[in-house]
This record gives structure tokens, C-alpha cells and sequence, in this order.
């Protein structure tokens, strides 16, 4: 018998409406495959199968290739937050998703590192265009590297609101400190972070930018570490008040270890 007359097969193919919810628990991908063709089977069943992260990377493949649910943007975003979903799929699917759903791919832990990061570059190339408020959500709710790209890119309002994004990380923020371009309103404002400003590869960050806030230097620069304020001693280009700072930090050390 041709698997297509298989009597399983065509009550799979017609099973009616109210069946397809337990039809979609099946083990069987080949239940499932027949099924996607059911008259029946609608978006909202097609959406509770992309929930299911057994799903084969060749099932999804299939599923991507039937126009009527390529043509889906639900489909398409459940397709492109699938772990399994083929990468040259997923990574085509990006380029059809609208700011959020980009935002939401680039935080999910099962999506992988490559597919986070290409997210992240979209939502990045938005952000000149997009209006205060929305720039303010991505500020609180945005990745690590859209919380920096917002510290980096302001406004001034926006970078503040992204410094207390829980995603952001010391490492993505040094990188931005790097810069050293970045607005000297910027740099006041991580100085005087309240918890930025106490991690020491951040503070010695601050003191070696051009834009080094004369009124924090003297708090970033007491209890650091000796070999620090040695290392930053040593450079061409740091500004003058920041090492009269370390200097004067070091005398008083040395006065201090004198009379003990």
C-alpha cells in the first residue's frame, strides 16, 4: 500500500478540528508532517508546534518552505526562536522581524550565540532612528550589547537608564569606556554611578579617558590598588589632574605607612 493511502495517514490528513490539539503531542514526525497538510491545521496550531523544542531541524526546514506559513509572521518568529530551526533559516528570518521580537531572539538562552549576535547588530542599526521612548525600553530591557551600544550613543537621559540595565555587563561596559570619543557627559555619568563606579577596572577605566571628571578623580582614584595607580602613572596621554591625583595618592600612602 502507498504510504499515502495508509488508512492512519489519511485520518491524520482529515482529522477534524477538534483533534489536531492531541495530534500535536505526537512522538511521531511523520504524524506531524501529514498533519501541517490537515485542511484544518491553523496558525494557532502551527504556533503551539513551534513551542515544542523536540522538533527536528528537518521538520522546521519543511515548515519554512510552505508558502502559506512562510507568508505567517507568527510562523516566522516561532520558526526563527526555534533552537533547531537551520542557521541560513533563522539568520534569513531575522531580517523580517519587527524591534521587539529581535530584542526577545537576542535574549534567548536556547538561541545560539550567532543568532544572538546578529539580532543584536539589527536592533544596533536601528537605534539613530528610533524615537526617545522606544530607545528608553531598549535601555531597560535591551541585551548586553544594546544596553552598551545606548551608554555609548545616548542621549544622555537614555545612557542613564541603560547603566542599570541588569544585562549589562563590566566587560561590555569597558569596551565602551574604551572609546575615546564618548561624550564627557557620558563618562560623568558612569563615574558617578553608584555601582559602576566602585568595581576597580571600571574606575581605572574612567581615570585613563580624556574625559575624566575632575570632581569624581579623587574618589575613583582612593584605595586603588598600588600596582594600578603605578600602571596608570606609566602612561603618555593620561590627563594631568588625574595623575597629580594618583601622585598625591601615593605620597599620602607612603606618609601613612611611615608612621605606623
Amino acid at each position: 500500500m502507498v504510504l499515502e493511502d495508509r488508512p492512519e495517514v489519511q485520518a491524520v490528513r482529515t482529522a477534524a478540528f477538534e483533534a489536531i490539539p492531541g495530534l500535536l503531542a505526537s512522538s511521531s514526525e511523520e504524524v506531524l508532517r501529514i498533519l501541517i497538510d490537515n485542511p484544518a491545521f491553523d496558525e494557532t496550531h502551527m504556533c503551539l508546534l513551534l513551542e515544542r523544542k523536540d522538533l527536528s531541524g528537518l521538520l522546521l526546514d519543511e515548515i519554512s518552505k510552505r508558502k502559506t506559513w512562510r507568508a505567517n509572521y507568527r510562523v516566522r518568529l516561532g520558526l526563527a526562536a526555534h533552537p533547531h530551526t537551520p542557521r541560513l533559516i533563522a539568520m534569513r528570518l531575522l531580517r523580517e522581524l519587527h524591534l521587539m521580537d529581535l530584542v526577545r531572539i537576542s535574549l534567548l538562552t536556547t538561541s545560539s550565540m550567532e543568532l544572538r549576535r546578529l539580532a543584536d547588530e539589527r536592533v544596533l542599526r536601528q537605534l539613530p532612528q528610533l524615537p526617545l521612548g522606544q530607545k528608553l525600553m531598549l535601555a531597560r530591557r535591551g541585551s548586553t550589547r544594546v544596553a552598551a551600544g545606548l551608554v555609548a550613543h545616548g542621549p544622555e537621559q537614555v545612557a542613564r537608564v541603560a547603566l542599570d540595565n541588569s544585562f549589562l555587563t563590566e566587560s561590555q561596559l569597558l569596551k565602551t569606556l574604551a572609546k575615546q570619543t564618548l561624550p564627557a557627559r557620558i563618562v560623568d555619568a558612569v563615574a558617578k554611578h553608584s555601582e559602576w563606579s566602585k568595581l576597580v577596572n571600571i574606575r581605572v577605566a574612567l581615570l585613563r579617558h580624556p574625559h575624566a571628571p575632575p570632581d569624581r578623580v579623587p574618589a575613583l582614584v582612593l584605595g586603588l590598588p598600588r600596582r594600578d595607580i603605578e600602571d596608570l602613572l606609566k602612561l603618555s596621554r593620561l590627563p594631568e589632574h588625574v595623575r597629580a591625583h594618583l601622585r598625591e595618592e601615593l605620597a599620602q600612602r607612603k606618609t601613612s605607612n611611615r608612621g605606623t
